[in-house]
């Protein structure tokens, strides 16, 4: 059952980084300025999270509460433990970008950081957020 949890967990954190990374090209497409990429990875982020929380609730986590403030509740936690993984994405992403400036590297920067937090997020969300 775990390991059909964490398949599904991954297959679910590519689903949220693909839309993540797509987020990001759409606005950086206009220009890269410091405040257009801090708007693309927030953006980003927040599709990601977004998607990925629905996804994991339902389908790895078999969360079936309902009603907005049991809603709310698991969300705000889910976004909590979040929060420093996000800092790990972020960060590498940005890494690679000042590093060599080129979206090829950004892109391999934010990879490796979206898939160090999402192992780490699983691990948290398991035991903090949807623990039974």
């Amino acid at each position: 059952m775990i390991k059909k949890k964490f398949i599904l967990y991954i297959i679910f954190a590519i689903i949220a980084t693909i839309a993540n990374l797509l987020t990001q090209r759409l606005i950086l497409s206009n220009n890269n300025s410091f405040l257009t990429y801090s708007i693309a990875i927030c953006s980003g982020t927040l599709i990601g999270l977004l998607i990925k929380f629905f996804l994991d609730k339902r389908w790895v986590f078999y969360d079936k509460s309902f009603g907005i403030i049991s809603q709310a509740r698991t969300f705000s936690m889910y976004s909590s433990m979040g929060i420093f993984t996000t800092i790990i994405f972020w960060v590498t992403e940005t890494i690679f970008w000042l590093i060599w400036k080129d979206e090829v590297m950004r892109e391999i920067g934010a990879l490796l950081g979206l898939s160090i937090g999402y192992i780490v997020k699983y691990k948290l969300d398991l035991r903090f957020v949807f623990h039974k």
